[in-house]
């Protein structure tokens, strides 16, 4: 149901409007997703694992808004899936190094 509805959001907006609003529901969704776990105490490794695995509705929707942009810009579908995909693994690194930030200084990140 929430991706339907990120979908059918993003394809009533803009290409880089779409981008705009999943990429803040995907980012949103990880920040969170960073909280609970350490919250939880979850070790880096546990962490890294289930980071690939967390937000799904959030990443395709980020992931095929990015795709339509690129292919609305004349990319071809290939060029669009990896930058697509590039910019999720992207995501994935940045939020990887700032759990393993807070977890090594023993602090939250703030609102």
């Amino acid at each position: 149901m929430l991706i339907t509805t990120l979908l059918l959001v993003a394809m009533a907006q803009s290409p880089s409007a779409a981008v705009d609003t999943t990429r803040a529901a995907f980012t949103k969704c990880l920040r969170d997703d960073m909280k609970k776990a350490l919250e939880a105490k979850v070790e880096e490794a546990e962490y890294e694992m289930a980071l690939k695995a967390n937000c799904s509705t959030e990443r395709a929707a980020f992931r095929a808004a990015v795709i339509a942009l690129g292919r609305s810009g004349g990319d071809s579908e290939k060029v669009a899936s990896e930058d697509a995909d590039m910019q999720v693994e992207d995501y994935h690194a940045n939020f990887t190094d700032k759990f393993k930030d807070y977890k090594s200084n023993n602090s939250m990140p703030g609102e």
